[in-house]
């Protein structure tokens, strides 16, 4: 296992407003730690024969250790903390999504994709190696997982053009299987924009063969309409 990448946009500093005791309940380097273990468990329960007794262990354990985080207070979502400008003009912060318990790219979910994610120029990139647990066909990963990649990535093009939207339609077409354990790299940018809607493409690539691209539609929503209201 690769070691966890730092969460640039959740990492503790001495410049950062934010009271030091909120930022530790959010998000640390031992929860990114934590997170990626479980997601390395659970990719080899899906890819290896394990037998019972070692499973026994492991759920007793898992039992265990759920019912002493749920005493835990409830995490805040990572949007909705002081000071956090997901579409502040001008951010173009590599590897800051904004969201560490994100499906895709957020380190900190051990139910997620783990994917890394970046803006480059006027493109939003992720790269990830998927698990054995995103397999479909064998070998191959599912293809919802491959619209989910995608369409993680066009979501972050709002980003970058400082725009809060939601996706209104999604067309991805699935040019070659896409491979499970190999590396995989998608890239997206805006096209167009027409009013309310806006126009991304994105490509996905593993090792230089293009196996889907896609197009998406995007309807641009006022901040109010994007993030809750406080309380």
């Amino acid at each position: 296992m690769e070691a966890p990448e730092p969460d640039q946009h959740d990492e503790p500093s001495e410049a950062s407003a934010e009271p030091a005791p909120r930022r530790a309940r959010h998000t640390s380097p031992i929860r990114l730690e934590a997170a990626q273990a479980l997601r390395h468990l659970a990719h080899t329960l899906v890819a290896r024969q394990v037998d019972d007794d070692l499973l026994i262990e492991i759920r007793d354990m898992a039992e265990r250790a759920a019912a002493a985080a749920e005493r835990a207070p409830e995490r805040p979502h990572a949007l909705l903390r002081p000071g956090t400008e997901v579409f502040a003009p001008g951010r173009q912060e590599p590897n800051d999504t904004g969201f560490p318990d994100g499906l895709v790219s957020g380190k900190a979910n051990p139910m997620g994709i783990g994917a890394h994610s970046f803006h480059e120029g006027d493109e939003a990139v992720l790269r990830v190696t998927l698990g054995a647990a995103f397999e479909g066909a064998p070998g191959r990963a599912h293809g919802g997982v491959v619209a989910t990649l995608i369409d993680e990535t066009m979501g972050m093009v709002l980003g970058i053009i400082a725009t809060p939207a939601f996706t209104g339609r999604l067309t991805v077409n699935y040019r070659a299987p896409t491979p499970v354990g190999r590396p995989l790299e998608v890239r997206a940018r805006l096209v167009g924009r027409e009013g309310r809607k806006l126009f991304i493409t994105a490509e996905l690539h593993s090792e230089g063969t293009l196996v889907a691209d896609a197009d998406a539609l995007f309807i641009t929503v006022q901040a109010q309409h994007f993030f809750p209201p406080a309380g």
